[in-house]
């Protein structure tokens, strides 16, 4: 029996997010106990602190454990004692030190802290070939001990979109990291051209970052054209991936980034930054075509989607091949049931 700690506080609805999508999948397609511990991770109170260490101490000696690095890496002083007697696991989204706008010494102060417990971790997981290199050579820690295990992806029905050019989707929460003030400049750029682009995605995360979004899609002429819905789900969601011609991701960093696969699963192109792990993800059709546009000149690239019919027509042929080469979240819990099977004794491990 696989035990998986998680952050215990995140409202599914209000503030959804691909690492709590992956989680969750997992906990039900492995069959696992979830243990979900409340906490401001990765930089939680005394209580938090103390509601983990307890939780860990209850749990049986050789135990299979594994902990969402959100709330594993930032309190090694916890962790760090409980892997000498548990098979501890520990699965990182996103390295600590990489989310965008942190203050210097406390990304230092986490990635320190970070770099201890998956040392003292029996096996670390990513969520994609990119993340596992980027964690074995940023951490130095041994390859073998670092394993891949991609998110699966729900089969979706083909979107239909509008006239197949004009609108644009975004699906994220609303942080700097993601980089939605960098998609509203490039549409700035092509304003001359019809688009309209919606941006789902949480507002509660980055509050400032909100604000300075929204009076910068006001300042630029486009509260008409780019709205900020918050965050959707369910059936709403689905109506936005229907409507959608081609889904954008700008973000500054992802260690796979789901709303990718989720995309091309219902046949829509993607543009994105051509940034860590996002060209893996994206993939190719298997004739070799890439089912979107990876670059940092956004502004180009939209121009090019907007203005050249037969290029639109080879994107979405190739997205409607890639969609049948993605794989599903029990295959997802496969492969990782059978990465977490290796995990040593703890008295076994040098």
């Amino acid at each position: 029996m696989i035990t998986f700690v998680v952050p215990g506080d995140i409202d599914d609805q209000a503030v959804p997010s691909g690492g709590n999508v992956y989680d969750r999948r997992m906990v039900r397609a492995l069959g696992a106990t979830e243990v979900a511990i409340a906490g401001t991770w990765p930089t939680p109170d005394d209580k938090a602190r103390q509601d983990l260490a307890s939780a860990l101490a209850k749990m049986d000696e050789g135990a299979t454990v594994l902990i969402d690095g959100l709330v594993a890496c930032g309190v090694p002083e916890v962790v760090v004692p409980q892997a000498r007697r548990l098979r501890l696991a520990v699965l990182v989204h996103l390295p600590l030190a990489d989310e965008t706008g942190l203050d210097p010494d406390l990304a230092k102060d986490l990635n320190t802290r970070e770099r201890e417990t998956l040392h003292a971790a029996g096996m670390v997981i990513a969520t994609s070939p990119w993340a596992a290199r980027r964690i074995v050579q940023h951490h130095w820690l041994d390859g073998d001990r670092v394993h891949a295990v991609p998110p699966g992806t729900d089969p979706a029905p083909l979107a239909p979109g509008t006239d197949g050019r004009s609108r644009l989707l975004c699906v994220a929460a609303v942080t700097q990291r993601k980089g939605q003030d960098r998609l509203v400049e490039a549409l700035e750029d092509v304003r001359d051209l019809p688009f309209s682009c919606e941006l789902v995605g949480s507002l509660r995360r980055d509050t400032d970052y909100v604000l300075r979004l929204h009076e910068m899609i006001k300042e630029s002429g486009l509260a008409d054209r780019v709205t900020m819905t918050g965050p959707k789900t369910g059936a709403q969601l689905e109506a936005s991936y229907a409507a959608a011609d081609l889904f954008v991701l700008p973000s500054h960093t992802e260690t796979y980034g789901m709303v990718l696969t989720e995309a091309l699963a219902r046949g829509i192109p993607v543009l994105a930054t051509k940034v860590s792990a996002m060209p893996e993800t994206v993939g190719k059709a298997p004739d070799g075509t890439v089912p979107g546009i990876l670059t940092w000149r956004l502004a180009d690239a939209l121009r090019r989607f907007f203005t050249d019919a037969p290029l639109r027509d080879k994107l979405r042929a190739a997205a409607h091949a890639r969609r049948e080469t993605l794989i599903d979240w029990d295959t997802a819990a496969h492969q990782l049931a059978d990465v977490l099977a290796d995990l040593e004794e703890p008295a076994c491990r040098s």
